[in-house]
């Protein structure tokens, strides 16, 4: 029966994420990674042909994490909610990874990328990027039942930026987000895209005397 491997994929790509959660992409050395394993280079070797390639998939995989959750929150058939829950899936999922928070909202993507990713890995980066370009296009024509520009900048305002700048406030200061944070969102969200009826009218009357 062959043996297990001490070091597995995970437990290196753990051990890297700590180390970039603290310090940053340039913390996570082959020697940094090795010692928080007590795991030889050539373990770490075995595993990823270089540092680049480490770092890569590090950030794949928290990015996959990150966007999954925002897309399956869409899947609620009120297109309200479905807003809603993907502008709360941030800092939702911040808590429960908060190491990948830090990861994936205190850095940027270039900050992991090298000419040494494979065609698989680059491929991967461009998915990630069009999954979130379709999904934002798909709930703004849910929401408005159009996808002009105007409207994609709302629903891109709404349901991402104001989550981001609410959540990494805290990933930044280095503390979970709390659970006021939702409440915030949402009523900043509830005001961009479902004003009250008073401000609907008022809309209203102003298109009738134009």
């Amino acid at each position: 029966m062959p043996r297990l491997s001490r070091f597995s994929e995970v437990k290196i790509l753990d051990a890297a994420a700590g180390l970039v959660a603290a310090g940053g992409p340039a913390a996570a050395t082959i020697g940094a990674i090795g010692a928080a394993l007590d795991a030889p280079w050539g373990s770490i070797y075995h595993r990823f042909p270089s540092r680049h390639a480490l770092l890569g998939r590090l950030w794949l995989s928290k990015a996959a994490t990150f966007q999954n959750r925002f897309v399956e929150a869409l899947a609620d058939p009120d297109p309200l909610a479905a807003g809603l829950a993907a502008a709360l899936s941030l800092p939702q999922t911040a808590r429960v990874d908060f190491v990948g928070a830090r990861i994936m909202l205190l850095h940027r993507r270039q900050d992991f990328y090298s000419d040494e990713w494979s065609i698989e890995m680059r491929n991967e980066a461009i998915w990630l990027g069009e999954q979130v370009d379709d999904a934002i296009k798909g709930i703004t024509r849910r929401l408005f039942a159009r996808v002009s520009a105007e409207a994609s900048r709302l629903a891109t305002f709404a349901i991402l930026d104001v989550s981001f700048a609410a959540t990494r406030r805290h990933i930044a200061a280095n503390e979970v987000p709390p659970t006021y944070v939702d409440g915030l969102i949402e009523k900043a969200y509830l005001a961009l895209i479902a004003p009250p009826p008073t401000a609907r009218r008022a809309k209203s009357r102003r298109k009738s005397i134009l």
